[in-house]
């Protein structure tokens, strides 16, 4: 009988279920779903400017509209909600290099940007879910993350006068490195710095009497990227823009 209770118990006893063990997700799907629409963006932005950019000056008649349109519309409905400063810093500096091509290419590629009216105030281009104009996306959005004067080396108008187009994206993680880069660039271009030591005297791009506010003292702003530094007592002149189409 005792032996028999025994059983009985030892079968009413509920069996412990088996822990569920969950998998854990690879790290490539991690970094996958990390990555989602605007790691896409960078990595096809990249390839966009490789592809067309050269020297500063872009290919705008070998420009595939399908590719182009992809971009243009990843930028139309980018979410950037979750997204970080560094993050949304990147994405408006490319969809301003973009929009200003697709712009090129939409007025039969001008002569000038200035020959199109409205060219940078016509609130036509749709960006994160938001319509704007360029100059909007430059001074309002972008500028309205951070109050950057690199910036200015890095959104780049069409013109050869502007600082030179670069052949990449810029990235999130590497976004400090890239606009340190390409603000030593510019300012040590002499091109774009004309250093006249015979004559104590240095013409600069009126960017820096466009944008004075963003710079300040220009010179001492000039000098803090410089290789060779620019003596105090040069005169500063500005030299005439060249609105001229960037085109190869």
């Amino acid at each position: 009988e005792e032996a028999k209770n025994e059983q009985l118990n030892w079968e009413r006893t509920p069996i412990p279920a088996r822990p569920v063990v969950s998998k854990p997700v690879p790290k490539k799907a991690k970094k996958a779903a990390k990555k989602g629409g605007l790691g896409d963006y960078f990595t096809k932005t990249d390839a966009f400017m490789k592809k067309y950019v050269s020297g500063g000056r872009v290919a705008y008649s070998s420009i595939n509209p399908s590719e182009l349109k992809a971009l243009v519309d990843m930028i139309a409905s980018a979410d950037l909600s979750g997204a970080s400063s560094a993050e949304k810093q990147a994405f408006y500096i490319n969809a301003y290099n973009i929009l200003v091509v697709k712009s090129v290419i939409d007025n039969n590629l001008p002569a000038s940007p200035l020959d199109v009216s409205d060219f940078f105030k016509a609130s036509k281009h749709k960006v994160a879910g938001k319509t704007t104009s360029l100059d909007q996306l430059e001074k309002s959005t972008l500028f309205g993350i951070k109050k950057d004067a690199r910036f200015h080396f890095v959104l780049v108008c069409a013109a050869v006068g502007c600082p030179k187009l670069e052949n990449f994206a810029y990235q999130p993680a590497s976004l400090e490195r890239q606009l340190q880069s390409q603000t030593r660039k510019a300012l040590n271009d002499s091109k774009f710095i004309q250093v006249d030591d015979a004559n104590k005297t240095v013409n600069i791009s009126k960017i820096f009497e466009w944008y004075g506010g963003d710079f300040g003292d220009a010179l001492s702003y000039i000098n803090k990227f410089r290789d060779n530094k620019i003596p105090s007592d040069y005169k500063v002149g500005y030299y005439e823009y060249n609105w001229k189409l960037n085109k190869r």
